[in-house]
């Protein structure tokens, strides 16, 4: 059977916001989409056949704790990441760059040698440079690659902003080089420069000339407040190009969802749904629900009548205050579906509005809600 090309088209847009379809090998992906994070192989506490029962479309995993364990190797010797998982979505790999910033011990950046660093489980010396991070991500079979970037801490230090993002465009450029042709597989650049307009549009422009096949924007997720994430998408979001994925990395919150989608944002990932799923927190339609709290263990209601998948409206917000209160796995099993299945929820109702021409009203009446 022969493979299919990794292509992209916007389909209708309502004003910036977009809907639009991603093909590739593995099947077609509407657009705005939200990727449930598979970190280490697994959404945690879920089954996949679970998460795809969600509409979930595609998933994310993750070069820097797969290179750590279990090890590209083991993952190639069943065939790839795919079959290792269980998993027949699309995977997209990020490139490791934000877990050396955020997890790894002793980190050093050098902008020829890359990333060296120990790692936060055992603190073994490990070399990540762009070629060696491409390199396992085709090693996983991953469908779409992230070039390989340093995400910095937020910071108001314009030459420390400048001096990572010239690396992380030296970076992308070696990664574009070392992934060379993949009509079937895609490769994303990640647009760098912090709060700073000009280095945005000037790291925006250096990704467009070495051309990849969409353009996520990095560095947004690192400490920043909700205004100063949406002005640097206001200042990219003219200039993007309009014929490819945009994809913003780590985010976020519902409300972060739909201030990114009125202004074009077409993907995005976050961990929150399923770490708040764990930890007693519930998204749905009428805000959030700490179900940990005490107002809830006489509350025979559940968080959301009209949710019957995977019977979620038969569990009551006392039974669910029970489980978290005496740790129950099963809470956070519960918990983390409800979120992924509102994310879901949300996003076929963003394209359904962009789609109706009314998604300005939408989101003027969920953005402060959520």
């Amino acid at each position: 059977m022969s493979l299919k090309k990794f292509n992209f088209n916007v389909i209708q847009k309502n004003d910036y916001a977009r809907i639009g379809q991603i093909h590739t090998n593995r099947g077609i992906i509407d657009t705005p989409v939200f990727m449930p994070v598979g970190t280490q192989a697994t959404v945690k506490g879920t089954f996949i056949n679970d998460i795809i029962k969600t509409g979930s479309q595609i998933i994310l995993s993750n070069t820097y704790h797969l290179m750590i364990r279990p090890g590209v190797e083991r993952i190639k010797s069943q065939g790839g990441l795919h079959q290792y998982m269980n998993c027949s979505l699309p995977i997209l790999t990020d490139s490791g760059g934000f877990q050396v910033m955020s997890l790894s011990k002793l980190n050093k950046i050098d902008r020829d040698i890359g990333a060296v660093f120990n790692s936060h489980i055992d603190g073994k010396k490990y070399i990540l440079s762009p070629e060696e991070s491409i390199k396992i991500q085709l090693g996983l079979n991953s469908d779409i690659l992230m070039v390989m970037d340093e995400c910095p801490k937020k910071s108001t230090d314009y030459e420390l902003i400048k001096k990572s993002m010239d690396i992380s465009m030296f970076w992308a450029e070696r990664s574009k080089k070392q992934f060379g042709t993949q009509p079937h597989k895609a490769l994303f650049g990640i647009v760098q420069g912090g709060l700073f307009d000009d280095l945005r549009i000037k790291s925006l422009n250096t990704l467009k000339n070495i051309d990849f096949d969409g353009y996520a924007i990095g560095g947004l997720a690192v400490g920043e407040n909700q205004k100063e994430m949406f002005d640097v998408l206001d200042v990219l979001k003219d200039v993007m190009p309009e014929n490819k994925p945009r994809y913003l990395m780590g985010v976020g919150t519902p409300s972060d969802i739909l201030g990114a989608v009125i202004r074009g944002i077409d993907m995005f990932d976050c961990v929150l749904p399923t770490r708040s799923g764990r930890t007693g927190l519930a998204f749905t339609w009428n805000g959030r629900v700490q179900i940990r709290n005490s107002k809830y263990k006489n509350d025979n209601t559940s968080l959301d009548e009209n949710v019957d998948i995977f019977d979620l409206n038969k569990y009551s917000k006392n039974y669910l205050n029970h489980l978290f209160n005496t740790n129950e796995m099963l809470g956070s099993m519960l918990l983390t579906l409800n979120n992924i299945n509102f994310y879901q929820e949300l996003m076929s109702e963003i394209r359904k509005h962009i789609k109706n021409g009314t998604f300005l009203d939408f989101h003027n009446k969920y953005i402060d809600i959520l």
